[in-house]
């Protein structure tokens, strides 16, 4: 009886039906993936524009702290982008 199975070829409507199934399963998997990158870009966002009120925040508290620390910042990346033009030539 099992050999019976293994011999028999499949109808044209069973290959319809598992390709119909193989299709939904693609098609399932590619919308979760779209829907969980839409979500991670909201949050992305959300976190963004948290960092920016905090930053602000931080900028009304402590503006004399907040003006070091942009100084500071913008002479590290200085130093960091002389030191690559630097090593090219």
């Amino acid at each position: 009886m099992p050999s019976d199975l293994l011999d028999k070829a499949p109808s044209v409507d069973e290959v319809i039906k598992e390709v119909s199934r193989l299709k939904n399963t693609v098609t399932q998997a590619v919308e979760d993936g779209f829907k969980s990158a839409v979500k991670a870009v909201e949050r992305g966002r959300h976190s963004t524009e948290d960092m920016i009120d905090d930053g602000k925040r931080m900028m009304r508290r402590k503006p004399v702290e907040a003006a070091g620390v942009i100084f500071a910042a913008g002479l590290l990346t200085g130093a960091f982008l002389s030191y690559i033009a630097s090593r090219r030539s």
